[in-house]
């Protein structure tokens, strides 16, 4: 039987995909007035995030795209991108986004107890030690940034 860690994050994955409706390129890139990110750059950090946790702490192979890091990890923001950079569009985001979830099955779905070495302290504090641990704390994460991109959505439809 499959564990629920994965049916969780197939489920909040799909809800962040369905904020993508009615989402333009044009406003995916505008940030809201007091803030330094936008939609695209949630999208992004979602992924990159999510693939950080699932395998890089289990020494697994990450499929980051070239500058993804740079772009939409931890501290980034559009606000300080270089105007040479090329974004993702949402096309090849939500791509990246749709086929995540079944590639963390895949890859971990035997694994999900194995002690990481060294274990990962978030930077709110809270250590994690197994990859299924990983797995839920990014559900939580996400769930953080879905609540951002519907706060935008509204703000930007103003």
């Amino acid at each position: 039987m499959e564990d629920f860690i994965f049916r969780q994050i197939t489920f909040v994955r799909g809800q962040t995909l369905k904020l993508l409706d009615g989402i333009t390129e044009e406003m995916a890139d505008q940030i809201p007035e007091g803030f330094r990110n936008n939609i695209r750059w949630n999208l992004g950090h979602v992924y990159v995030v999510l693939e950080r946790l699932a395998f890089h702490f289990s020494n697994q192979s990450q499929q980051l795209p070239d500058g993804y890091k740079e772009q939409f990890g931890l501290g980034t923001s559009p606000l300080s991108l270089p105007e040479s950079v090329t974004v993702p569009t949402l096309h090849e985001l939500k791509t990246l986004l749709q086929e995540q979830p079944e590639r963390i099955r895949a890859v971990l779905s035997q694994n999900l107890q194995v002690i990481t070495d060294p274990p990962y302290t978030t930077s709110s504090g809270m250590t994690l030690e197994t990859p299924e641990q990983l797995l839920s704390f990014s559900i939580y994460h996400e769930g953080m940034h879905i609540s951002t991109i519907k706060m935008y959505k509204k703000l930007l439809s103003k």
